[in-house]
């Protein structure tokens, strides 16, 4: 379901060259998409580790209070029966839903259990489309927003999973696996949008060295570029690193692959940022 971890795929062929310990830009491009997923998969096994240690138990021991604790979003209201179920079950349903993400990145799962793979990839596809139109419930019914803006990026963000669902079926059944891939890629890095936002949220403290261009109701400037890019921006990093792989050009290759590997350190910086200051003092 990976273009940037898999195997069996033009970027592991190797390449002949005249200076046989040269590194060709193809491999430059391969290896620098394994480093974003790897650092991507230590930020997102830390997300569920999070959910788990701070949402699991204050939602199964009954303390719905508690969820407010949290900074951003309150997800308790007094005497809002159905909205506070909702929320219950968005966050128990985000860490699964983020663990069957992660499985369908793994080529090992893929090629050794294909029907791991398949069946994790259905349950994905599934609690990825339900807590899209739970958040569009929350945000739009519920009220629970910081401000319209953030709201409306949450929405185009909804909107873009429930889209992207189709055709990530549509071809697998169709057997179609090389658009399968694609749209399955596209498909996780949308979903992956609320994980985004966080490490992109102290990704941009980290380096501005203070809330730039943000505030309370996440509508600064700088809060619209990261709710928004959160998506937007992995998508356009994702297809300028598939046309290059795609590419007979060597300098489109390099170009790329410059382009993943600033948006992997960008990325360690952010998911050491939040893990240290937003989810461990959190928990």
């Amino acid at each position: 379901m990976i273009d940037f971890a898999r195997k069996g795929s033009n970027m592991s062929h190797p390449i002949i060259s005249t200076a046989p310990h040269s590194v060709s830009a193809r491999q430059v491009l391969h290896w620098s998409g394994r480093a974003w997923f790897t650092v991507a998969a230590v930020g997102q096994l830390a997300f569920v580790g999070f959910i788990m240690a701070f949402y699991y138990t204050r939602t199964f021991s009954g303390d719905f209070a508690a969820w407010n604790d949290k900074a951003l979003i309150e997800g308790f209201e007094e005497g809002d029966a159905a909205g506070n179920m909702m929320f219950a079950i968005h966050v128990v349903l985000a860490a699964l839903m983020t663990v069957t993400g992660l499985i369908q990145l793994i080529p090992q799962i893929r090629s050794r259990a294909p029907m791991v793979h398949r069946m994790s990839g259905r349950i994905f596809v599934v609690l990825a489309c339900l807590l899209a139109l739970g958040g569009l419930w929350l945000s739009w019914v519920r009220g629970t927003q910081l401000s319209s803006i953030s709201a409306l990026a949450i929405s185009l963000n909804g909107v873009l999973i429930l889209a992207f669902a189709a055709p990530t079926i549509a071809y697998a059944v169709r057997r179609n696996i090389a658009l399968h891939q694609r749209w399955a890629m596209r498909f996780f890095l949308v979903a992956s949008g609320v994980w985004f936002v966080r490490i992109g949220i102290m990704g941009w403290l980290t380096i501005a060295q203070g809330p730039i261009g943000m505030n309370a109701a996440m509508s600064g400037p700088a809060d619209i570029a990261i709710t928004f890019g959160s998506y937007l921006i992995p998508l356009a990093i994702y297809e300028a690193y598939h046309r290059a792989r795609s590419s007979s050009s060597d300098t489109a290759k390099a170009s790329a692959a410059t382009l993943v590997l600033v948006a992997t350190l960008v990325t360690a910086i952010g998911v050491h940022g939040t893990i240290f200051n937003m989810w461990l003092p959190r928990i």
